[in-house]
């Protein structure tokens, strides 16, 4: 669902169905509207009396334990065009009635009524979410491409109704004498700025080509993400000589692949999680380069599936709604809600990362050239660098990712993620599956509680495995937050990874970066479970503070406590012999050249995109000279080019956001920082307050000033230099 506070960006409504009372000589309003889009809204007195539910599932309260539960067992695509049609009317008849209120604005009447509305369809679009990113067919993809225009149309037309925006501006102008607490003078505000963003002030003429602007980018972000799909969809086969230095554990999964498609040998999926390994591990070079082309080109090939006309699109289809809305560029107007605040000033961050990482790659490359000579090899290609700095990792620490991965069985870093939360929050994990309804079956489900007094806290769905239909990626996702105002208290949130299922009997070994994704994710699934806020609209975050709490969480896994615990080797469960542990920490710093070259060339290339006004772009010739600018080492590439930047294309969610990661790890390192300066990084006290002041709190305070309230001054950029091992106090 587009909230209202999150202007443009996909999110999705919670809670349980209401609506609103009708009054003697109020008018009454039933039927469908979505069939008549030009209501006359301007009649006082319009009041909402729902139609009758018809018997849909998807449109049904959410029954059974845990203060309901999503139905995933019996959804359906042939049930979504009923469900979203009558939710859409629902949810139209509801804003009418806070629009047409006879009665002058209160608080109560038109900003908590607005809290209220639209959760039948909020819980339609949470089910349909699921299983478009999770589940995606044919018939999905079809549905998303017609009915994301059509919720478009339906929440522009709620932002651009001049009787409700009217109403919330007449509190606006008078939130002083209203005596609202802070938190309803922050929601108001919040509201109302973001009404305006959405273009509330516009003349119906611009409401009208905003829309249309608007239907016709959503439209775009599903035909990007089918796309970019079907390429994530193929194979490359390969002989099992031709996977020399390949895991063992990739190769059954690379075999069973290929069973699945029918075909013998081994079968490497274009996905991130199967084509890595080969990069980093495989000693045939002719093959690491085709997998890598395959990869990199995804989106980029000039046949079906090929992206960058659409790209073009939504790039210039963006500047233009900017300009409409009175902005300089998409940059502009996408940060005004946000930590940040201005493009220059994530560029100016950002800058001040680049010139020590791009350095750093240097010495990584003239360290790998000393070892890729002997093979013969002169130059180091894109294709080469995972292979040869693994390389160098052995060769300089004693350390490979194959030492590590026989102690990194996925279900023992599961284990230790939940641990590590109970011992700094409180939290208890215990696993339901069978008794709540999944999508597939290899989700998993896991009760949470509060240690200590047994309070139930949420329900934590697992989806772990790459499938088909399954979008790339690691990500999480929210499908009912804690609020007090629709008294929903027990949370139900998931992750959602991408790990290669294994062959049968074979063991489930994950690296070391793959370890470090699941906690990174689950730090979302924790701060999530923390919520708990007043209103809906906080149960959210701003971009740039999103992935501040999910990256702190990534620290607690390298501690020794985490490592001696739960880092047992798959075959004999023995625990991680403390010399691979004091390796593993010694190498901490270790690749941060490659690392934050890929990403961050990626976000400084996605802010320069959307900061120029015009948008008129070709987006293979931009990428190339963007990165020739910045001076982009030839070894590396993006980690998301342009034509597969999902992040980018599938929604607005990261345009102009995607330096967010860095944004937040400023942030991440400093308060990793106050951990350690306790002399203890499981202090509970510190802990427990990192938890009241900035995940409990949702985005129900600035949030800047809520770093403030816990660190006690803003955050010091040296923290995150240090930490990746770059020069500091530049």
């Amino acid at each position: 669902m587009k909230s209202m506070l999150l202007a443009g960006t996909a999110v999705l409504s919670l809670g349980v169905a209401g609506c609103a009372t009708t009054a003697p000589g109020d008018r009454i309003v039933t039927g469908s509207a979505i069939d008549n889009p030009q209501i006359d809204s301007s009649q006082e007195g319009l009041t909402f009396v729902p139609a009758p539910v018809p018997d849909n599932v998807l449109l049904a309260e959410w029954t059974g334990p845990y203060g309901g539960v999503p139905p995933w067992d019996k959804v359906k695509p042939s049930l979504f065009p009923e469900a979203f049609k009558f939710a859409i009317d629902e949810r139209r008849g509801e804003v009418l009635a806070i629009a047409n209120n006879p009665q002058p604005p209160t608080f109560a009447n038109t900003i908590e009524a607005m809290e209220k509305a639209g959760q039948r369809l909020g819980r339609v679009e949470t089910l349909f979410s699921v299983m478009t990113g999770n589940m995606a067919t044919p018939e999905y993809q079809a549905l998303d491409k017609e009915w994301s225009p059509k919720l478009s149309a339906a929440y522009d037309e709620t932002t651009l109704n001049p009787e409700l925006f009217q109403r919330i501006k007449t509190l606006y102008d008078a939130k002083t004498t209203l005596g609202l607490n802070p938190k309803q003078d922050r929601l108001l505000t919040r509201y109302y700025d973001s009404f305006v963003r959405e273009g509330a002030n516009l003349n119906p003429a611009q409401k009208q080509q905003l829309s249309a602007m608007n239907q016709q980018l959503a439209e775009l972000f599903a035909t990007f993400s089918e796309r970019v799909l079907a390429d994530e969809s193929t194979y490359l086969f390969a002989t099992e000589a031709q996977l020399k230095g390949v895991p063992a554990d990739m190769k059954a999964a690379y075999a069973s692949a290929a069973k699945a498609q029918g075909k013998a040998g081994f079968a490497i999926k274009n996905t991130r999680s199967a084509v890595d390994p080969l990069l980093t591990f495989g000693a045939n070079r002719d093959l690491r380069e085709k997998v890598w082309r395959a990869f990199v080109n995804r989106g980029d090939n000039g046949g079906a599936n090929d992206t960058n006309a659409i790209i073009a699109k939504i790039v210039k289809l963006r500047a233009d709604r900017a300009k409409l809305l009175g902005y300089a560029n998409h940059a502009e107007w996408r940060m005004q809600d946000t930590m940040a605040k201005t493009p220059a000033k994530a560029m100016d961050l950002m800058m001040r990362v680049w010139p020590a990482a791009a350095a750093r790659v240097k010495e990584e490359v003239a360290d790998q050239l000393k070892i890729a000579r002997k093979d013969g090899v002169r130059t180091i290609e894109p294709w080469d660098y995972r292979y040869y700095q693994e390389k160098v990792r052995k060769q300089r620490y004693d350390l490979s990712q194959e030492e590590i991965k026989p102690y990194f069985s996925l279900n023992n870093i599961i284990d230790a993620s939940y641990w590590a939360a109970g011992e700094l929050y409180g939290l208890d994990f215990k696993e339901v599956t069978g008794t709540v309804p999944v999508w597939h079956p290899d989700v998993r489900a896991f009760s949470v509680t509060k240690r200590g007094t047994g309070e139930q806290l949420g329900l934590f769905y697992r989806d772990d495995y790459a499938r088909e239909g399954k979008r790339s990626g690691a990500w999480h996702s929210s499908y009912r937050t804690r609020n007090r105002l629709l008294d929903d208290k027990i949370v139900l949130n998931s992750n959602n990874n991408n790990f290669v299922k294994p062959g049968p009997g074979e063991p489930v070994l994950i690296s070391l970066d793959d370890a470090e994704t699941l906690f990174h994710e689950f730090g979302h699934g924790i701060h999530y479970l923390h919520v708990d806020v007043d209103y809906p609209s906080f149960g959210g975050a701003q971009r740039d503070f999103v992935e501040y709490p999910s990256q702190v969480n990534e620290n607690w896994l390298l501690t020794p406590e985490v490592l001696n615990r739960f880092a047992k080797h798959y075959k004999t469960g023995a625990a991680m012999p403390k010399s691979l542990v004091a390796k593993i920490q010694k190498a901490s710093t270790f690749n941060q050249g490659f690392a934050t070259v890929e990403y961050l060339a990626a976000a400084i290339v996605d802010m320069k995109l959307h900061m120029d006004p015009n948008g008129v772009i070709d987006p293979d010739a931009f990428e190339k000279q963007a990165l020739a600018d910045l001076g982009m080492p030839k070894e590396i590439v993006l980690r998301h080019r342009l034509p597969q930047f999902n992040h980018l294309f599938s929604s607005d969610a990261y345009s102009a956001g995607y330096y967010s990661y860095l944004w937040s790890e400023t942030m991440d390192a400093d308060t990793w920082a106050a951990f350690e300066e306790t002399g203890n990084v499981w202090d509970k006290a510190t802990a427990e307050r990192f938890a009241r002041v900035l995940l409990t709190t949702g985005n129900e305070t600035d949030r800047i000033e809520a770093y403030r309230q816990f660190r006690g001054r803003d955050p010091d950029v040296n923290a995150l230099l240090k930490r990746r091992g770059f020069p500091t106090g530049q």
